[in-house]
């Protein structure tokens, strides 16, 4: 498959991370010629948080994750395949999750709610049941302290490159760092809290403070990008910290200790959500929507992703027509509080509307330009009050179709 125009020119070398080994190979559920199943392995002491998809039909594998982290947040273990999402697969589902956990935990000497499981790829079609647990098996004594970049590679499904970042903080003074692993390309409207991320850092924070700390930086990352306005089966995030570099624990969410730590995790949420829309499916443009002045930062959201996800829109941007009014009917569609005369709309700095109607003297030509550019920037101003919100999408184009209609051939 063709690598997104959009994608980064280079991707950042990930350094090991103490106290988590990584290993991938093939299982045969899918691909051929290809790594589909990752498996990361968490030294003792290690804890998780996690946002999932709120999809009433979301996957065995989900359902799990959910029940791990209810009874505590402990991590000894995580086991990711792509090439089938395991949902929508009835009791033989829960028995593949069941068998996998179970191996797992019985190869890493933890107990089955240390076990995270995820599963990408086609829904409805059943899983070999011993396939993901017989990978796991093999796995277990090969894990090495790097291999970022392969796991990566092993759970990605339409996308067309691998996406990983990281970054480094301080808390108390003490070194620590982060790294991060997603794919995701169509299918993607998380609402968390077919897209899935993993973070891992070596500090040590308790369970519940990385849990608030995470939802934190996923609504302002991960739930405010969409591709197609359709939110997977699988959505999953994933937070481990393996407490090895010897900080001081912070006290709560808001200790003073954790400024540049929540700098740090909001940065890699931000870079690795936004390379899942630089590879939307067929995307050639990507799409920044800035709305400000809406009743609350919720309506601006809601605004916001009204506008990203409009066919309308989309399309206009990637035939490069500057139609405007596609905006404005999407603003109105949203069912958020909005008034004619007070509505501003800028694209590319250009401001295109004011007091109701189009700008005296409005000059198409620097929009137009700027719509041939392949960053787009669309901005918004309500008129009615402070709450502001961004969300960022892509283009829609004729090679969005052509991979779905192909997805399961």
């Amino acid at each position: 498959m063709q690598r997104s125009p959009l994608a980064p020119e280079s991707a950042p070398n990930l350094p090991p991370l103490a106290g988590v080994q990584i290993g991938t190979m093939n299982s045969g559920v899918r691909y051929k010629g290809r790594d589909d199943v990752m498996v990361m392995a968490f030294d003792p002491g290690s804890v998780m948080a996690g946002v999932v998809t709120k999809s009433k039909t979301r996957s065995a594998p989900v359902e799990h994750c959910v029940d791990a982290l209810a009874a505590g947040g402990d991590a000894r273990a995580l086991v990711v395949n792509s090439g089938n999402a395991n949902a929508f697969t009835g009791r033989a589902g829960d028995v593949v999750v069941q068998e996998t956990i179970k191996t797992a935990a019985d190869v890493f000497g933890c107990s089955l709610m240390a076990v995270y499981v995820s599963s990408t790829g086609v829904i409805g079609e059943p899983m070999p049941q011993d396939a993901i647990p017989k990978s796991v098996r093999a796995l277990g004594p090969k894990l090495q302290p790097g291999g970022w970049e392969k796991a990566a590679a092993a759970i990605m499904t339409t996308d067309t490159f691998v996406k990983v970042a990281t970054e480094t903080a301080k808390i108390g003074g003490v070194d620590v760092r982060l790294n991060g692993i997603v794919k995701g390309s169509g299918m993607i409207a998380p609402d968390m809290a077919t897209m899935l991320g993993y973070i891992c850092t070596d500090a040590d924070i308790p369970q519940p403070i990385l849990q608030t700390l995470l939802t934190r930086a996923v609504d302002k990352t991960f739930n405010c990008i969409t591709v197609d306005s359709d939110t997977s089966t699988s959505d999953t995030v994933l937070l481990a910290a393996t407490a090895k570099v010897g900080n001081a624990k912070p006290e709560n969410a808001n200790d003073p200790s954790l400024k540049d730590f929540k700098r740090a995790l909001l940065a890699i949420c931000m870079d690795l959500s936004q390379q899942v829309v630089r590879d939307g499916e067929g995307a050639s443009k990507f799409i920044a929507v800035r709305v400000t002045g809406a009743t609350s930062p919720g309506a601006a959201k809601r605004i916001g992703l009204s506008i990203a996800n409009s066919p309308l829109v989309k399309t206009a941007i990637a035939g490069e027509d500057a139609n405007w009014g596609r905006i404005v009917m999407a603003v109105g569609k949203s069912g958020e509080k909005a008034e004619r005369d007070l509505l501003r709309i800028l694209i590319g700095g250009t401001e295109i509307t004011a007091n109701g109607m189009v700008v005296e003297g409005y000059d198409e030509a620097p929009v137009a330009a700027h719509m041939k550019g392949q960053e787009i920037d669309i901005e918004v101003d309500i008129g009615l009050g402070r709450g502001k919100a961004t969300v960022w999408t892509c283009d829609l184009t004729h090679g969005y179709i052509e991979i779905n209609a192909d997805y399961r051939s």
